[in-house]
């Protein structure tokens, strides 16, 4: 298998994922989350250097993606195999992540999946029935397959019954471009950097986040969904 990258116009190559090492066969037929620390594909800018904090995400990973597999498999790539000794996930995928395919521009969505809004807000919901809280969102999570979005990313995840986070306890794997976003909002929530807060306010902010990645009219959408 081969690095796998997003090819951002006017950045060029840029890493997938920034916990994992993002991996992918010849014909983009699998996809292989790599919880393994490489400075290459990294590019000497990793953001999780703890080995610990690595366990945590790979433990997660595997915990909300098989809850997915046994409650909503159609919301999931189909998992052709969970590596715990090497610690990778082999998923089953059909071309480029959503995002790709959509040319980094979220106004190629709908061309590229009229429905995604939909198919979306269903994934998340599918989280909330199964008492769960999915922080990464972005629109690389989203692999495209015969039509369906399947959803992946599940390491940044947390069940309702868990002590509550603050910003701070998880910025070592917030890119700093997402850290700033997050803290445009952070006045308009009445919150702050290092206070712990609900479940549903950390929705919130969340999705007020990506809205540089998404139309603002689904941020709405998934807002009021919250």
């Amino acid at each position: 298998m081969e690095y796998y990258y997003n090819d951002v116009p006017g950045k060029g190559l840029c890493r997938n994922n920034l916990i994992y090492t993002s991996l992918v066969n010849t014909d983009k037929t699998v996809f292989c989350q790599w919880f393994y620390n490489d400075k290459e594909y990294h590019k000497d800018q990793n953001q999780v250097v703890d080995s610990h904090l690595m366990e945590e995400k790979w433990q997660r990973e595997v915990k909300f993606l098989t809850l997915m597999k046994e409650n909503y498999p159609e919301n999931i790539p189909k998992i052709l195999d969970i590596d715990h000794i090497n610690k990778k996930i082999f998923l089953e995928i059909n071309g480029n992540d959503f995002w790709q395919q959509a040319d980094c521009n979220s106004e190629n969505f709908s061309s590229i999946c009229p429905d995604w809004q939909a198919q979306i807000i269903d994934i998340v919901k599918s989280h909330y029935e199964l008492g769960f809280h999915k922080y990464s969102m972005h629109p690389s999570s989203f692999f495209l397959v015969d039509g369906k979005l399947k959803s992946i990313n599940y390491f940044f995840s947390y069940n309702n019954t868990e002590p509550t986070i603050s910003i701070k306890d998880v910025e070592s794997h917030i890119h700093q471009n997402r850290q700033s976003e997050l803290k445009k909002h952070l006045s308009k929530l009445d919150i702050s950097w290092d206070n712990k807060y609900p479940w549903k306010v950390m929705d919130k902010l969340c999705w007020l986040s990506f809205q540089s990645n998404y139309p603002s009219n689904f941020i709405d959408k998934m807002i009021d969904l919250i």
